[in-house]
C-alpha cells in the first residue's frame, strides 16, 4: 500500500520534477536574485554596522536578517512554484482537470502537486545558506535548522496549492499574491523583531505562517531557544492547508 501510494506520488510530481530538471540554472537565478539583493540592501547596505538584540545579547543585523530572508526564500520559491505551475495547469491546459480522473488516490495528487515547490524551496534556501557561511555571517549548521527550512518549504508549498485551486483566473492569482503574499514579505519578522511591534500588532503577525518559520528558522541558525509552541503552530498550518486542498479535490470545488 506505501508503495503503491509513493509511485502515484511520483507519477503526478514527474512533469514538473522533468520541468525543474531541464530548468535548473534559471530555477536558480529566479530564486536567489530577490534574497541577494535584500541581503545587500537591507543587510549590507542600510544596516551594514548595526546591531539588534536577540536572544538577550547584541548580534549583527546581517546576522538576524539573513535566518529571516531564509525564511522569505521557502515562502517566495515554494510558493510561486506551486501556485504558478498548477495554475497554469489547470486554466491554460487543463492538464489537471484531466488527472483528476486517473485512478489515483486524492491524497497522492496533493503531495505530488507540492513537490516541486518544496524542492525549489530547499534548493533556494540551502544556496543561501551556503552564502551565508561564505560570509561568516554567524550562522550555525544543525538538523534542526534544515528540518524548520523543510517544514516552511512543505507549508508554504500547500499554501501555493491551496491558492492555484480556489482561484479561477490569472488575475485572480496576481491579487492573492498583492493581498497575502505581499504583505507577508515584509511584516512577518524577516527584517525587524516582532517584539518592537505593540502587542495589537504582535497578536495580528502571530496569524501568519511566515512568523512562525521566520522565530524558527532563526532560533536554529543562531543557536538560541528553540519556541516549541511555534513549530506546533506551524505543523498545525501545514496540516490545514493539506486537509483543505484534499476538499477540494475531493469535492471537485477547483
Amino acid at each position: 500500500m506505501m508503495f503503491r501510494r509513493l509511485r502515484e506520488i511520483y507519477y503526478v510530481s514527474w512533469a514538473d520534477l522533468a520541468f525543474m530538471k531541464h530548468n535548473i540554472l534559471n530555477v536558480i537565478l529566479m530564486s536567489l536574485m530577490s534574497p541577494i539583493l535584500y541581503l545587500i540592501a537591507f543587510g549590507y547596505g542600510l544596516g551594514g554596522s548595526a546591531t539588534i538584540e536577540y536572544g538577550g545579547e547584541q548580534i549583527k543585523y546581517v546576522s538576524f536578517m539573513l535566518p529571516g530572508i531564509i525564511a522569505l526564500s521557502t515562502l517566495s520559491s515554494s510558493f510561486t512554484s506551486t501556485a504558478t505551475r498548477m495554475n497554469v495547469q489547470r486554466l491554460y491546459y487543463k492538464s489537471f482537470d484531466e488527472m483528476l480522473m486517473c485512478p489515483i488516490h486524492y491524497s497522492s495528487i496533493v503531495i505530488g502537486k507540492s513537490i516541486l515547490g518544496i524542492l525549489r524551496g530547499l534548493l533556494s534556501s540551502i544556496v543561501i545558506f551556503i552564502i551565508g557561511l561564505a560570509l561568516d555571517i554567524g550562522m550555525i549548521p544543525s538538523l534542526g535548522f534544515f528540518a524548520m527550512v523543510l517544514l516552511s518549504c512543505i507549508a508554504f508549498s500547500l499554501l501555493g496549492e491551496t491558492a492555484a485551486l480556489v482561484v479561477k483566473t490569472h488575475q485572480g492569482m496576481s491579487l492573492f499574491n498583492t493581498l497575502i503574499v505581499l504583505p507577508m514579505t515584509f511584516l512577518c519578522g524577516t527584517f525587524f523583531s516582532t517584539a518592537s511591534l505593540p502587542p495589537i500588532f504582535q497578536g495580528i503577525l502571530y496569524m501568519i505562517p511566515l512568523t512562525y518559520s521566520s522565530e524558527l528558522i532563526r532560533a536554529t541558525a543562531l543557536g538560541a531557544e528553540f519556541p516549541w509552541i511555534l513549530l506546533i503552530a506551524l505543523l498545525a498550518y501545514t496540516v490545514v492547508f493539506y486537509f483543505i486542498n484534499l476538499y477540494l479535490i475531493k469535492t471537485r470545488r477547483v
